[in-house]
């Protein structure tokens, strides 16, 4: 096709159009990629249009073809494009002129020239580094595969099954805090609170399923429980404070601490979770997974949570805990959370409604004493002043109209099912591997046999279109569960677990 401007022809009033306004091999390029298929198609050609006009490609005064014209070219409704030409004129993108159609209309000028030209090919990497307070890339982290719905058999925890999202609920929740009043209460800037509204239905409907009770000067809201975590570290850890992280464990809670102090102690844990020993007792803080321990899924039994808290009272350790699995699939053995069985206010709460949903809303909360939560909020001023409020009234109404209860009650008997037909099925195609899964937990640890190598066995596994991740990254010490690996399946459909299995014990007997 060459470039736009060698394809331009004047008209009488000197401006510049495409080749006759209606050439199919030029607007068939520029439509490159409409998926006529998918929904919003009267969206889509008014995004193209407007990129095109933004990057230079539709020119000022360029004449657009008549909504017959295009609507034949494109395949679509003439209607359609009628829609998308009336909106774009109304945003002063086009411009109708009667007897002669639509036409790009003027837009500000850039400031500064604009350059395509190539990055160097010397990178400066060296000269940024000397510069850095931090290296965050050097630590280890979780990594999946970011088009993992592209692969039959994503077997990953803490991803969703877009077919189990409640669509429709969602869309009234959002719509009724589209309405004039709901506008007027969240657009305003609450410099460092939070929508009363979501606070009111955590502690009406959400937490007391946990077994919490909290005034509303006791709970936050966060940008997902990763934000929770570092908003605490933050707020706790100095240069020399003694923070204990479970082993093996979360490498993100691992990391964020690591970043704040060198003093960073792995604690043993067994069968229950986390041992209240010695190394434990020595800490200022202890991050904690007692509903399923992270990554091996193992639910802390009541009378080890007991012990737990008894010690933290005794040595006067902070007690961090994520509840980050707790109420999705109800199952017998389910137990409550430390916070609820605390006498002594030792215990900070961080609970999710994402993991519920879908992780990229990215709403999360804290549970603490009204003094910590104080600082909490004043430190989340100075990052970020608070999440969004539109998002937060959208969660308040999902909750309250009764979707949140109906929802967890769905996913809840969907991925029990799944829970059940995994049962049967690792023993028949995974004789070569051990595994345990807490009630109640959304995913399995797996350990191979010793020497086996998880990491290079994920890597065949996707070449399969089966999705694992492997377990040498919840260790501080890497090789210690390279022989490990993490099941999850709250985002596979359940008539494809049987086949992705048969699939990744035929891989695992070709390495193990």
């Amino acid at each position: 096709m060459g470039k736009i401007a060698d394809l331009r022809q004047s008209d009488v009033a000197g401006r510049v159009t495409p080749p006759g306004g209606t050439d199919a091999l030029f607007w068939g390029s520029l439509f490159h990629g409409l998926d006529r298929d998918g929904s919003f198609l009267q969206l889509q050609v008014r995004q193209m249009i407007v990129s095109a006009i933004e990057d230079g490609r539709l020119p000022l005064g360029a004449r657009m073809p008549s909504s017959r014209d295009l609507a034949a070219v494109l395949k679509v409704s003439r209607n359609t494009i009628v829609i998308a030409y009336e909106q774009l004129v109304d945003q002063n993108f086009l411009v109708a002129r009667e007897r002669s159609g639509y036409f790009v209309a003027g837009l500000p000028r850039h400031i500064g020239a604009t350059t395509h030209e190539p990055s160097p090919a010397v990178r400066d990497d060296d000269r940024w580094a000397s510069r850095f307070a931090l290296r965050p890339t050097a630590y280890r982290n979780i990594v999946k595969p970011l088009d993992w719905q592209a692969y039959p058999y994503p077997f990953i925890f803490g991803q969703f099954d877009p077919s189990l999202f409640p669509t429709n609920d969602w869309r009234e929740s959002a719509r009724a805090a589209l309405s004039v009043p709901e506008i007027n209460n969240w657009a305003r800037d609450m410099i460092d609170g939070d929508d009363p509204a979501l606070i009111e239905q955590l502690q009406l409907q959400v937490l007391p399923r946990r077994g919490i009770r909290a005034r509303s000067d006791e709970i936050m809201i966060t940008i997902g429980a990763q934000h929770a975590l570092y908003l605490i570290a933050k707020l706790f850890i100095g240069p020399t404070t003694r923070i204990g992280v479970e082993e093996p464990g979360y490498p993100d809670a691992r990391n964020i601490f690591g970043l704040l102090t060198p003093n960073v102690v792995p604690l043993r844990i067994d069968g229950e979770g986390l041992m209240p020993d010695a190394d434990f007792e020595s800490c200022a803080l202890a991050y904690v997974t007692a509903s399923h321990q992270c990554p091996t899924a193992v639910v802390m039994p009541l009378a080890r949570r007991h012990a737990l808290l008894q010690a933290a009272r005794s040595c006067g350790v902070i007690l961090i805990e994520d509840d980050y699995d707790g109420e999705l699939i109800p199952e017998e053995g389910e137990l409550p959370p430390l916070m609820s069985l605390d006498r002594g206010s030792n215990v900070l709460y961080v609970g999710s409604l994402s993991k519920a949903l879908a992780p990229g809303l990215r709403l999360g909360y804290v549970v603490a004493p009204a003094p910590v939560i104080r600082e909490l909020r004043a430190l989340r001023r100075l990052m970020l002043r608070h999440p969004p409020l539109n998002n937060q009234r959208v969660a308040a109404l999902f909750i309250g109209l009764g979707h949140y209860r109906s929802h967890l009650a769905r996913v809840g008997d969907v991925l029990l099912e799944r829970a059940r037909i995994l049962d049967g099925l690792l023993p028949r195609y995974l004789r070569h591997c051990t595994w345990s899964r807490g009630a109640g937990s959304t995913h399995y640890w797996l350990s191979c046999r010793p020497g086996t190598d998880t990491v290079k066995l994920a890597e065949l596994a996707r070449a399969e279109g089966v999705v694992i991740e492997p377990g040498d990254v919840f260790s501080m010490n890497e090789s210690a569960s390279r022989h490990c690996f993490r099941l999850g399946f709250s985002s596979i459909r359940t008539e494809r677990i049987e086949a992705g299995i048969e699939r990744l014990g035929k891989v695992i007997a070709r390495v193990a």
